[in-house]
């Protein structure tokens, strides 16, 4: 009987251990097709920005955003991770495992996701200051957003250590804001209130394109040049938000089974597949309700259905859900997305009241939708799909009877985040602009940053036509300035203004000119 039972258990010990290697290995894939999936973004950027500029500056913007992901990758491994997730850290930042080291391998998967979630944070600034910002500069916001900004809002957030977690604490780890803290999924705060608020400061501290608003204040229509790259960034995007979105589950199997014990008095028990198919549907249903509501508001407000801004619309809406996907019912998730696209199209309108030139509208998009998809949080997440989460259930959606513990809490998330970003990113930039290293030259600008930056054109053509026209810029007498390649293949040199000072104007309505490089 005593070597029956001996048996027994070196057999159940053995199917213990097949049965957790299976999950490791399910967890595993699982991870790794959405660190894939992540990185597509990074081509849904890349082709969404490298159409909504012009031909003149396509290579420049194709080559901040393939830089960029290298910079963050690289600056990230040495600096961005120790101060995000090291194993020795406070309340306010971590410190340790500097490139890597003293490194746990079976944690290498958690490394590279959340270095892509960086490089997305870091890439939405290219479209706040696309067409006048230098290469170096950004490859330099780039390595500081990623070496210290982004990580400290991570740490305070999403580690256990930091100051702002809603998981449960551990042994020397903070007592919880408010008993609650902040719930914030996949990054409405951490990616995207970063992302945008950087992307601010960038595009005011920059300044907008020349011809951008003309003497008046007018604004000047300057359109991108290939709305096929506009839709393929879009789709590439919609499609890497599910990984995005999803896989902030960060594994497929459920490790802890306890039941949790909900306030009336029913339990539920910790399920990771309902919290990754919960998160797949709301992704889904908040992009629907992003583009729907926007393409409905412009048609109203100009009388035709416009592409790209619709589509800016889908991508506000995926933002707005980011931070509650896996909490929400998928009404909800469509009714915030409709919200995203109101508060989209209302803060596009206000930031050209006050002159600032966002190219991609990457502020509205990001920063303005990522609040409110924090505050989204505090209205309409339910307890018992916290619990499911491994989330503290102090609090939940006010909408269900939470109260507005969670939603004040998400607020000071989200101010002090903004705080932090700014205070760090506009001395940043002023400093750049101030030695001279923030904005590319007026002649550049006007050639197009392609040209002398980077080479030539993205476009064969466009080269040509360039060098032709840089041949008639040195025969001129130095009061002359303006040289643009118009699309019916003409130079026009316009003269500059006897004060020396700074040429605006550009085409008052919508024309042939519009479409120049």
């Amino acid at each position: 009987m005593a070597d029956a039972m001996e048996a027994l258990q070196t057999s159940l010990s053995a199917l213990e251990a097949q049965v957790a290697g299976q999950a490791t290995a399910l967890d595993t894939v699982f991870l790794w097709v959405s660190c894939m999936m992540v990185f597509s973004m990074q081509i849904g950027f890349a082709m969404l920005t490298a159409g909504s500029v012009r031909t003149k500056n396509v290579k420049s913007v194709l080559m901040k955003n393939c830089c960029d992901a290298m910079v963050v990758s690289l600056s990230y491994y040495l600096f961005g991770y120790a101060f995000a997730y090291g194993s020795s850290a406070n309340a306010f930042i971590a410190h340790s495992n500097f490139a890597l080291a003293d490194f746990d391998p079976s944690q290498y998967l958690f490394f590279v996701f959340q270095a892509l979630f960086c490089a997305t944070a870091a890439t939405i600034v290219s479209g706040s200051v696309a067409e006048r910002m230098t290469f170096f500069g950004y490859l330099g916001y780039a390595f500081l957003i990623s070496a210290f900004v982004y990580p400290v809002v991570s740490h305070w957030i999403w580690s256990g250590d930091g100051w702002l977690s809603a998981l449960a604490p551990g042994e020397g780890q903070p007592a919880r804001l408010f008993g609650q803290g902040v719930i914030d999924f996949a990054g409405c705060i951490v990616v995207h209130i970063v992302g945008g608020f950087s992307g601010l400061m960038g595009s005011i501290i920059v300044g907008p394109r020349i011809g951008r608003f003309d003497e008046l204040g007018k604004v000047n229509y300057i359109p991108g040049h290939s709305s096929p790259l506009i839709a393929l960034g879009a789709l590439l995007l919609w499609f890497g938000w599910f990984g995005f979105n999803c896989g902030s589950a960060l594994a497929a199997t459920t490790a802890d089974l306890t039941p949790v014990v909900l306030s009336d008095g029913t339990s539920v028990v910790p399920d990771l597949s309902l919290v990754i198919q919960r998160a797949g549907v709301n992704t889904l249903l908040a992009a629907v309700g992003g583009g729907v509501g926007t393409l409905a508001i412009i048609r109203v407000r100009d009388g035709y259905v416009e592409m790209s801004t619709t589509l800016n619309g889908l991508l506000a809406g995926l933002v707005g859900v980011t931070s509650s996907c896996a909490f929400v019912e998928p009404y909800a998730a469509v009714v915030i997305g409709l919200v995203a696209a109101l508060m989209y199209v209302l803060s596009s309108m206000l930031i050209l009241k006050f002159k600032v030139d966002d190219p991609l509208d990457a502020f509205p998009i990001h920063g303005v939708c990522g609040i409110w998809g924090a505050f989204a949080c505090g209205l309409f997440n339910v307890e018992a799909y916290q619990a499911q989460a491994g989330y503290l259930i102090k609090s939940w959606g006010g909408f269900y009877g939470g109260g507005g513990t969670l939603l004040g809490a998400n607020l000071i998330g989200v101010l002090v985040t903004i705080g932090w970003v700014c205070a760090i990113m506009a001395p940043f930039f002023l400093i750049l602009k101030r030695l001279g290293l923030l904005r590319i030259s007026e002649d550049d600008e006007l050639l197009g940053n392609d040209f002398e930056g980077h080479g030539g054109y993205a476009y064969p053509e466009d080269t040509i036509e360039a060098t032709e026209g840089e041949e008639t810029i040195r025969k001129l007498p130095p009061n002359m300035l303006k040289v643009d390649m118009g699309s019916d293949r003409r130079i026009e040199i316009e003269t500059r203004k006897s004060s020396g000072g700074h040429v605006g104007g550009g085409p008052s309505s919508r024309s042939l000119d519009d479409r120049m490089p």
